[in-house]
Protein backbone atom coordinates (compact mmCIF):
# COMPACT_ATOMS: atom_id res chain seq x y z
CA UNK A 1 0.00 0.00 0.00
CA UNK A 2 1.55 3.96 -0.70
CA UNK A 3 1.85 6.10 1.70
CA UNK A 4 -0.14 9.44 0.98
CA UNK A 5 2.86 12.11 0.29
CA UNK A 6 2.31 15.02 2.57
CA UNK A 7 0.86 18.30 1.03
CA UNK A 8 2.83 20.78 2.41
CA UNK A 9 1.63 24.75 2.96
CA UNK A 10 3.43 26.95 1.49
CA UNK A 11 3.89 30.86 -0.11
CA UNK A 12 5.45 32.36 -2.91
CA UNK A 13 5.91 36.07 -3.36
CA UNK A 14 5.82 37.94 -7.14
CA UNK A 15 7.78 41.15 -6.22
CA UNK A 16 7.55 43.47 -8.54
CA UNK A 17 8.78 46.92 -9.69
CA UNK A 18 8.58 49.70 -12.11
CA UNK A 19 12.24 49.36 -14.29
CA UNK A 20 13.54 50.67 -17.35
CA UNK A 21 12.09 48.26 -20.04
CA UNK A 22 8.51 48.64 -17.77
CA UNK A 23 6.94 46.22 -15.07
CA UNK A 24 9.89 44.28 -13.97
CA UNK A 25 9.45 40.74 -11.39
CA UNK A 26 12.30 39.35 -9.45
CA UNK A 27 13.32 35.99 -9.98
CA UNK A 28 15.87 32.86 -8.62
CA UNK A 29 17.52 30.00 -9.94
CA UNK A 30 17.20 26.79 -8.49
CA UNK A 31 20.40 25.45 -7.42
CA UNK A 32 20.74 22.88 -9.82
CA UNK A 33 21.62 20.11 -7.32
CA UNK A 34 18.53 20.67 -5.48
CA UNK A 35 16.03 17.91 -5.01
CA UNK A 36 12.86 20.25 -5.73
CA UNK A 37 12.55 21.90 -9.02
CA UNK A 38 16.29 22.18 -9.76
CA UNK A 39 18.07 24.53 -12.70
CA UNK A 40 14.51 26.29 -12.39
CA UNK A 41 13.48 30.00 -12.67
CA UNK A 42 11.34 30.72 -9.56
CA UNK A 43 9.93 33.45 -7.12
CA UNK A 44 10.67 33.54 -3.48
CA UNK A 45 8.65 31.06 -1.55
CA UNK A 46 8.65 28.24 -0.21
CA UNK A 47 6.55 25.84 2.83
CA UNK A 48 4.89 27.78 5.93
CA UNK A 49 6.89 27.14 9.17
CA UNK A 50 5.12 26.39 12.33
CA UNK A 51 6.37 29.76 13.69
CA UNK A 52 5.09 31.57 11.14
CA UNK A 53 1.58 30.35 12.62
CA UNK A 54 2.16 31.92 16.07
CA UNK A 55 -1.13 34.52 15.21
CA UNK A 56 -1.23 36.50 18.41
CA UNK A 57 2.54 37.20 18.32
CA UNK A 58 2.64 38.18 15.12
CA UNK A 59 -0.23 40.45 14.86
CA UNK A 60 1.74 42.63 17.70
CA UNK A 61 4.44 43.26 14.93
CA UNK A 62 2.39 43.90 11.98
CA UNK A 63 0.76 46.01 9.93
CA UNK A 64 -1.98 46.31 7.17
CA UNK A 65 -4.10 43.00 7.76
CA UNK A 66 -5.26 41.10 11.01
CA UNK A 67 -6.03 37.42 11.04
CA UNK A 68 -9.64 38.02 10.19
CA UNK A 69 -9.35 39.31 7.50
CA UNK A 70 -6.38 37.19 5.57
CA UNK A 71 -8.61 33.93 6.60
CA UNK A 72 -11.43 35.79 4.76
CA UNK A 73 -9.31 36.45 1.55
CA UNK A 74 -7.90 32.62 1.64
CA UNK A 75 -11.26 31.71 2.27
CA UNK A 76 -10.39 29.58 5.17
CA UNK A 77 -11.54 29.80 8.71
CA UNK A 78 -8.42 30.64 10.78
CA UNK A 79 -4.51 30.86 10.83
CA UNK A 80 -4.78 32.75 7.18
CA UNK A 81 -2.24 35.37 8.43
CA UNK A 82 1.00 32.64 8.39
CA UNK A 83 0.67 32.47 4.58
CA UNK A 84 1.56 36.54 4.48
CA UNK A 85 4.07 35.87 7.05
CA UNK A 86 5.63 32.65 5.13
CA UNK A 87 5.63 34.76 2.29
CA UNK A 88 7.66 37.89 4.23
CA UNK A 89 9.82 35.28 5.73
CA UNK A 90 10.84 33.31 2.61
CA UNK A 91 11.15 36.15 0.37
CA UNK A 92 14.15 37.58 3.35
CA UNK A 93 15.77 34.14 3.48
CA UNK A 94 15.92 33.81 -0.31
CA UNK A 95 16.14 37.10 -2.21
CA UNK A 96 17.06 39.24 1.21
CA UNK A 97 14.36 41.37 0.33
CA UNK A 98 12.24 42.55 3.77
CA UNK A 99 8.77 43.42 3.35
CA UNK A 100 9.05 45.26 6.91
CA UNK A 101 8.38 48.89 7.52
CA UNK A 102 10.62 51.40 10.14
CA UNK A 103 8.43 54.43 11.13
CA UNK A 104 5.54 53.51 8.65
CA UNK A 105 8.28 53.63 6.03
CA UNK A 106 9.87 50.96 3.64
CA UNK A 107 12.70 49.54 5.59
CA UNK A 108 16.00 50.96 4.15
CA UNK A 109 19.41 48.35 3.82
CA UNK A 110 21.33 50.57 1.54
CA UNK A 111 23.54 51.67 4.09
CA UNK A 112 26.74 49.09 4.37
CA UNK A 113 26.69 48.91 7.94
CA UNK A 114 22.59 48.27 8.19
CA UNK A 115 23.54 45.80 5.13
CA UNK A 116 25.53 43.61 7.12
CA UNK A 117 23.26 43.73 10.14
CA UNK A 118 20.22 42.41 8.40
CA UNK A 119 22.43 39.89 6.41
CA UNK A 120 23.32 38.31 9.78
CA UNK A 121 19.30 38.59 10.64
CA UNK A 122 18.73 37.02 7.39
CA UNK A 123 21.10 34.16 8.06
CA UNK A 124 19.52 33.67 12.01
CA UNK A 125 16.58 33.33 10.30
CA UNK A 126 17.33 30.56 7.38
CA UNK A 127 18.79 28.56 10.45
CA UNK A 128 15.73 28.74 12.21
CA UNK A 129 17.83 30.69 15.17
CA UNK A 130 15.83 33.69 14.85
CA UNK A 131 12.00 34.53 14.17
CA UNK A 132 10.36 37.14 11.93
CA UNK A 133 8.82 38.37 15.09
CA UNK A 134 12.19 38.04 17.05
CA UNK A 135 13.19 40.35 13.85
CA UNK A 136 10.70 43.03 14.05
CA UNK A 137 11.34 43.40 17.86
CA UNK A 138 14.86 43.86 18.02
CA UNK A 139 14.95 46.13 15.19
CA UNK A 140 11.38 48.24 16.07
CA UNK A 141 9.83 47.32 12.53
CA UNK A 142 6.18 45.70 11.93
CA UNK A 143 5.81 43.24 9.03
CA UNK A 144 4.44 44.74 5.22
CA UNK A 145 1.32 43.11 4.92
CA UNK A 146 -0.23 46.17 3.25
CA UNK A 147 1.83 45.80 0.36
CA UNK A 148 1.47 42.05 -0.40
CA UNK A 149 -1.51 40.37 -2.51
CA UNK A 150 -3.08 37.23 -2.59
CA UNK A 151 -3.60 36.24 -6.36
CA UNK A 152 -3.62 32.69 -7.29
CA UNK A 153 -3.68 29.15 -5.61
CA UNK A 154 -2.31 26.12 -6.99
CA UNK A 155 -1.56 22.72 -5.66
CA UNK A 156 1.15 19.92 -6.79
CA UNK A 157 -0.83 17.17 -8.85
CA UNK A 158 -0.25 13.36 -7.11
CA UNK A 159 2.54 11.64 -7.99
CA UNK A 160 5.50 13.73 -7.21
CA UNK A 161 7.25 12.91 -4.32
CA UNK A 162 7.12 16.65 -2.85
CA UNK A 163 3.76 18.25 -2.90
CA UNK A 164 2.59 21.59 -1.47
CA UNK A 165 -0.47 23.52 -1.26
CA UNK A 166 0.88 27.21 -2.76
CA UNK A 167 -0.67 30.45 -2.04
CA UNK A 168 0.86 32.88 -4.55
CA UNK A 169 1.11 37.12 -3.64
CA UNK A 170 2.31 40.15 -5.39
CA UNK A 171 4.33 42.58 -4.08
CA UNK A 172 5.99 46.02 -4.78
CA UNK A 173 9.61 45.71 -4.36
CA UNK A 174 10.84 47.64 -1.27
CA UNK A 175 12.40 51.13 -2.17
CA UNK A 176 16.54 51.48 -0.84
CA UNK A 177 16.49 47.51 -1.41
CA UNK A 178 18.80 45.39 -3.51
CA UNK A 179 17.43 41.56 -4.00
CA UNK A 180 19.67 38.81 -4.16
CA UNK A 181 20.12 34.77 -4.60
CA UNK A 182 21.27 33.35 -1.31
CA UNK A 183 24.33 31.35 -3.06
CA UNK A 184 22.80 27.84 -1.35
CA UNK A 185 19.16 27.05 -2.47
CA UNK A 186 19.22 29.74 -5.29
CA UNK A 187 22.34 30.33 -7.41
CA UNK A 188 21.15 33.19 -10.03
CA UNK A 189 18.92 36.10 -9.48
CA UNK A 190 17.67 38.68 -12.09
CA UNK A 191 15.04 41.42 -12.61
CA UNK A 192 13.30 40.51 -15.65
CA UNK A 193 10.21 41.59 -17.68
CA UNK A 194 7.35 38.54 -17.96
CA UNK A 195 7.34 38.93 -21.54
CA UNK A 196 11.34 38.63 -21.79
CA UNK A 197 10.84 35.69 -19.10
CA UNK A 198 8.30 33.97 -21.27
CA UNK A 199 10.02 34.41 -24.67
CA UNK A 200 13.33 32.58 -23.22
CA UNK A 201 11.27 29.92 -21.91
CA UNK A 202 10.03 29.42 -25.10
CA UNK A 203 13.42 29.10 -26.33
CA UNK A 204 14.36 27.21 -23.63
CA UNK A 205 16.84 29.34 -22.17
CA UNK A 206 14.86 30.22 -18.77
CA UNK A 207 13.58 26.78 -17.41
CA UNK A 208 9.87 27.45 -15.28
CA UNK A 209 7.39 25.38 -13.71
CA UNK A 210 3.42 25.61 -14.73
CA UNK A 211 2.41 27.85 -11.94
CA UNK A 212 5.67 30.05 -12.38
CA UNK A 213 4.67 29.98 -16.27
CA UNK A 214 0.70 30.90 -15.09
CA UNK A 215 1.07 33.07 -12.56
CA UNK A 216 3.47 35.61 -15.20
CA UNK A 217 0.85 35.34 -17.65
CA UNK A 218 -1.39 37.98 -16.48
CA UNK A 219 1.70 40.44 -15.86
CA UNK A 220 2.09 40.41 -20.01
CA UNK A 221 -0.94 42.81 -19.94
CA UNK A 222 -0.03 44.82 -16.90
CA UNK A 223 2.64 48.17 -17.65
CA UNK A 224 3.51 49.07 -13.78
CA UNK A 225 3.30 47.99 -10.14
CA UNK A 226 0.54 50.39 -9.56
CA UNK A 227 -1.85 48.35 -12.04
CA UNK A 228 -0.82 45.24 -10.83
CA UNK A 229 -1.93 46.08 -8.26
CA UNK A 230 -5.35 47.26 -9.08
CA UNK A 231 -5.68 44.15 -11.03
CA UNK A 232 -4.64 42.11 -7.77
CA UNK A 233 -6.87 44.21 -5.77
CA UNK A 234 -10.01 43.66 -7.78
CA UNK A 235 -9.47 39.53 -8.03
CA UNK A 236 -12.19 37.59 -6.36
CA UNK A 237 -13.36 33.93 -5.35
CA UNK A 238 -9.56 32.91 -6.58
CA UNK A 239 -10.24 29.05 -7.71
CA UNK A 240 -7.83 26.42 -6.28
CA UNK A 241 -5.96 25.17 -9.02
CA UNK A 242 -5.08 21.01 -9.02
CA UNK A 243 -3.69 20.05 -11.83
CA UNK A 244 -3.20 16.17 -12.44
CA UNK A 245 -0.49 13.82 -14.33
CA UNK A 246 -1.03 11.72 -17.41
CA UNK A 247 1.36 9.22 -19.06
CA UNK A 248 1.77 8.82 -22.20
CA UNK A 249 1.84 5.48 -24.41
CA UNK A 250 5.70 6.52 -24.93
CA UNK A 251 5.47 6.82 -20.88
CA UNK A 252 6.24 10.69 -21.33
CA UNK A 253 4.41 12.40 -19.01
CA UNK A 254 1.89 15.49 -19.44
CA UNK A 255 -0.68 17.53 -17.43
CA UNK A 256 -4.22 18.94 -17.60
CA UNK A 257 -5.67 21.85 -16.19
CA UNK A 258 -8.89 21.33 -14.77
CA UNK A 259 -11.85 21.62 -17.27
CA UNK A 260 -9.18 20.01 -19.71
CA UNK A 261 -10.56 16.85 -21.91
CA UNK A 262 -10.06 13.49 -19.61
CA UNK A 263 -9.11 15.92 -16.82
CA UNK A 264 -11.26 13.82 -14.26
CA UNK A 265 -10.09 10.79 -15.12
CA UNK A 266 -6.81 11.60 -14.85
CA UNK A 267 -7.41 12.46 -11.46
CA UNK A 268 -9.23 9.79 -10.39
CA UNK A 269 -6.69 7.65 -11.40
CA UNK A 270 -2.96 9.82 -10.51
CA UNK A 271 0.51 7.93 -11.82
CA UNK A 272 1.91 6.27 -8.26
CA UNK A 273 3.78 8.42 -5.89
CA UNK A 274 7.25 9.29 -6.75
CA UNK A 275 6.96 8.08 -10.23
CA UNK A 276 7.16 11.81 -11.86
CA UNK A 277 9.60 14.51 -10.68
Amino acid sequence: MTTPVEVRLAATVMLVRDGGQGLETFMLKRNPKSKFVPGQFVFPGGAVDVKDQLIDEVETVSSGLDDYQASDRLSIESGGLAYWVAAIRECFEEAGALLARLDGEDLPLTDPEVHERFQNHRNAIYAGDLTMVDLCRIEGLSMNFHDLRYVSHWITPIGPPRRFDTRFFVARAPLAQRPAHDGGETVESCWITPREAMDLQQAGKFEMILPTIANLEPLLELDSVDEVMQWADGLKDIPEILPALVTSADGSPSVLMPGEDGYKEALSKPPPHGSTK
